[in-house]
């Protein structure tokens, strides 16, 4: 356990003994077992220390600043108090920590301590469907007030739902260039089926038809020969309408079949040079909103169709034109443009401008040879979707479906008329509570979600204007909070000043909160000092230490008071002129980066700033990829740029990795935690944007779609495909059963063992009698080959010797 200590007074070593004991107390050692719980424990106690002995003892932030009035001592830090009371004991600071001017002994009402809060001033429910209700509620609160005095910062939430049935306005804005003329037949029955198909999102939807060629005016059109003013086709042997900038066909209805029947009735164009004139039909329809109808209780949007670049700001030179749009509605009474000759295009900011305030999104539909430019243009138009249209525009209806969903299943907030005074930090929590820092944007929500976002508001200085007002919207929704700001920047003990009062020296100064604020020419603390007196001991009060130049150089020495000095360079203040507002770092030519204040030499970042130059940010929103992950999650976010740690990755969010896991493998872990909820669940929601859904077999998707096969924790097989369709939407198709590997039969088992033992047998039976035929006939044809060799006669047997018998007559003699 660990006491609190009472920062007046230095503690004895025995407290400090007791607080890194624990509280055993200096006679009861802590045990060997606990001695590194206890070292922690003295360092803790260390830290207090040294906290007191910079705070109560050796002076704080109030009280080292050499503030003179209240207004400034609330300048300084949000901890700071000020005491009024007339009488305050002697050397006891008028600027101090709360509970040490209390302690001091001043009273409770003579402490100036404006406190910041929030309060809500209006606070209508979210709403749970659109359609069939007066008034639809998306964003809670409406209505908030911040009371923040100088450099402090409060925190406050918001939450966003998209309703279901929410009801939906599209008007249709064409490109009727003459090379745009097949799209046109193609989408003569766009009306009926786009009305069937999001009558499965909403009950309530209108739509309606403009279109657009370029200003008709050289050398935008063809004005040579004579005729092609009146039929730009002329050339090529067709006929078609002269070229306008923009016309108005059909308001929004509810009439189906009227869409189908006004663009049967349109005919192509033809201009000169290959940009159109998209831009100016964008900012007529965006902001002639009675011409065209928009509701207010409805999700607003502009199809924008096209199959070529488009002009922008300052193109009109080519043409003469120098007057710059004026973002004004100029539809005359045949709902032509009538400025398109007279008026410049819009910038990009200035349609970002007008979109956002009419709550409109806008779609591009553009064939895939310009894909790239208009994907350029949706990353600074916020609320911007594209899609890549067919050559012919067969698949629109699909595209704007698709893009419908993917609008709808993001909520991003946008800052209007912040003042510059104030900064804000958002976190948001989309989805299972999950909080994420640094994004004011979520994605990969369905139609009935709720979002909040944590907004944390921080004021620098004070400025003269003491209420501003500021609107958080989501893009694309009527819905927005107001937050008025006041900024109690003023002591309320200013407004009962006392003018030549008598505690100032005989009417010498105003007595204001406590101080007199002395007539020019005085000075002093009861201003009893005239600049005209001089006297060489009053020197001494002028410096921190003997020896020590007088106010830092940098003031005069009147009446044992430092007058500083006015500098080109900004403010010099404190007791000895110490301090400044000009003497800190510079990154970038601009002091504290631009991101800070410059208080004694040291920066004061702003609350999304860090770092010795405060040029580190803190906002992790810039490192976020297209997957919802920080650098794709291939790095980390470093002061809002990604440092790609993965090896082989790079870009902008680490989003290019040739040599990291393909597609198959990074998706794997997607459809494990979402499909068969395995895995790590926590972040699950958060990791994996993708759809699931479930199929029985993969279908042919195109190039778009590959095929992928990994074996689960369990041996399956699993097998799904992963989708990305024109408008970015990635979708994961499953099967629903994995193939998993059935357990073993025992008596086909028994059946097969058995039949394996007499198979080998039978043939080993079959192989040994094999090799003894083999032999046999083999020593037989030896028999018989020897048999051929042999020569026999038939006569006398050459084995057979005839037997012979010897006889001898002893009485033979011979002839004698």
């Amino acid at each position: 356990m660990i006491h609190l200590l009472n920062c007046s007074k230095p503690p004895a070593a025995p407290e400090l003994l007791s607080i890194a004991h624990g509280g055993a107390g200096p006679s009861s050692p802590p045990p060997v077992w606990g001695l590194e719980k206890k070292m922690g424990k003295l360092y803790v106690a260390l830290g207090i220390l040294m906290l007191c002995v910079a705070g109560g003892w050796g002076g704080n932030i109030c009280t080292t600043r050499g503030v003179n009035s209240c207004k400034q001592c609330l300048a300084v830090s949000p901890l700071c108090a000020w005491c009024s009371a007339e009488v305050l004991a002697q050397s006891s600071p008028r600027c101090d920590l709360r509970a040490n001017l209390l302690q001091n002994g001043c009273g409770q009402d003579y402490i100036e301590f404006p406190i910041s809060s929030v309060t809500i001033l209006e606070d209508r429910p979210l709403s749970s469907k659109g359609s069939g209700s007066s008034t639809t509620t998306q964003m809670s609160p409406q209505k908030i007030q911040l009371n923040l005095r100088p450099d402090d910062s409060q925190i406050f939430s918001v939450q966003v739902r998209q309703v279901e049935d929410y009801p939906v306005d599209i008007y249709y804005l064409m490109d009727l260039s003459n090379s745009m003329k097949d799209d046109l037949r193609n989408i003569q029955n766009l009306g009926t089926k786009l009305a069937s198909e999001m009558r499965k999102l909403t009950s309530n939807l209108r739509i309606g038809f403009g279109a657009f060629v370029d200003k008709p005016i050289s050398p935008y059109m063809y004005i040579s020969p004579p005729e092609a003013v009146t039929n730009p086709c002329y050339e090529i042997g067709e006929t078609c309408l002269p070229m306008f900038g923009y016309k108005h066909v059909l308001s929004l209805t509810d009439e189906v079949t009227r869409f189908n029947e006004e663009v049967r009735k349109q005919s192509v164009s033809r201009n000169r040079d290959a940009p159109e004139g998209g831009f100016d039909a964008i900012i007529q329809a965006t902001v002639c909103d009675e011409k065209i109808g928009w509701r207010n209780d409805a999700s607003h949007l502009l199809v924008f169709t096209t199959d070529a670049k488009t002009h922008i700001a300052l193109d009109g030179r080519l043409a003469g034109i120098v007057q710059p749009n004026d973002a004004q509605c100029h539809i005359d009474k045949n709902n032509f443009y009538s400025a398109s000759t007279t008026l410049d295009y819009p910038s990009l900011g200035l349609m970002t401008e007008k979109l956002s305030q009419k709550n409109i999104n806008l779609i591009f539909a553009v064939t895939d040879t310009v894909v790239g430019l208009y994907q350029n243009y949706s990353e600074l138009i916020p609320g911007t979707t594209v899609g890549t249209l067919s050559r012919d525009s067969s698949n629109v209806l699909q595209l704007i479906v698709d893009s419908y969903g993917k609008i709808r299943s993001k909520v991003e907030l946008e800052v209007r008329d912040l003042p510059e005074e104030l900064s804000l930090a958002f976190n948001a929590t989309c989805l299972n509570n999950e909080v994420i820092p640094g994004l004011k944007s979520c994605m990969g929500l369905k139609i009935g979600d709720t979002v909040s976002f944590s907004i944390e508001a921080k004021v620098r200085g004070c400025p003269r204007e003491r209420q501003k007002s500021f609107t958080i919207k989501p893009v694309g929704f009527k819905d927005s909070l107001t937050v008025v700001v006041n900024f109690d920047c003023d002591c309320s003990c200013e407004s009962q000043a006392e003018a030549n009062s008598s505690s100032c020296s005989r009417g010498n100064g105003t007595l204001e909160c406590g101080v007199c604020r002395c007539n020019p020419g005085r000075l002093g603390s009861h201003c009893e000092c005239s600049e005209e007196e001089y006297n060489p001991s009053q020197q001494d009060n002028c410096s921190p230490r003997p020896g020590q130049p007088l106010c830092s150089q940098r003031g005069e020495c009147i009446c044992g008071q430092c007058v500083c000095h006015s500098s080109d360079f900004g403010k010099v203040t404190g007791k000895y002129c110490e301090c400044d507002d000009f003497s800190c770092v510079r990154f970038k030519g601009q002091m504290c980066s631009g991101h800070g204040q410059c208080s004694c030499g040291d920066c004061l970042c702003d609350s999304d700033w860090t770092g010795d130059y405060c040029n580190c940010t803190t906002r992790t929103d810039t490192c976020m990829s297209s997957n919802g992950l920080v650098c794709s999650g291939h790095g980390s976010c470093i002061c809002g740029k990604c440092d790609c740690t993965q090896p082989g990755s790079y870009g902008d969010t680490c989003e290019k990795c040739p040599t990291c896991p393909d597609a198959c493998t990074i998706k794997k872990e997607c459809v494990e935690c979402k499909k068969f909820e395995r895995g790590v669940q926590q972040s699950c929601s958060r990791r994996c944007r993708d759809e699931i859904e479930t199929v029985q077999e993969l279908g042919d998707r195109g190039k778009d779609a590959v095929n992928c096969t990994y074996k689960d924790e369990n041996d399956c097989v699993v097998r799904f495909q992963y989708y990305e369709d024109s408008s970015g939407k990635s979708i994961l198709y499953v099967i629903e059963e994995p193939d998993c590997p059935k357990g073993p039969d025992v008596l086909v088992v028994l059946l097969s063992v058995t039949g394996a033992i007499l198979l080998i047998g039978l043939a080993a039976l079959l192989i040994w009698k094999l090799l003894i035929t083999i032999h046999d006939r083999r020593e037989f044809a030896r028999f018989e080959e020897e048999k051929a060799r042999a020569k026999w006669d038939t006569g006398n047997n050459p084995l057979y010797k005839e037997a012979t018998s010897t006889f001898t007559n002893i009485t033979y003699r011979g002839n004698m």
